[in-house]
């Protein structure tokens, strides 16, 4: 756990300064792609997961 998190706390700081850069090629999508995939495996993933739901379902409920 606490070595994915390192991880995942890198690869985020990564993705930050890559992105400040405006520097978003193949390099830098491939630092989010294992960025996401380090951090499906943390203890942040279910509460994201719920989170991400519950904006579905909002957008869902909306009428015009």
């Amino acid at each position: 756990m606490a070595l994915s998190l390192s991880v995942v706390l890198m690869l985020g700081i990564i993705l930050v300064v890559l992105i400040r850069q405006k520097a978003i090629k193949a390099g830098p999508a491939l630092v989010a792609i294992l960025f996401g995939f380090f951090l499906a495996s943390t203890g942040m993933a279910p509460s994201i997961n719920r989170f991400l739901n519950s904006i579905a379902q909002t957008i869902n409920h909306i009428t015009f």
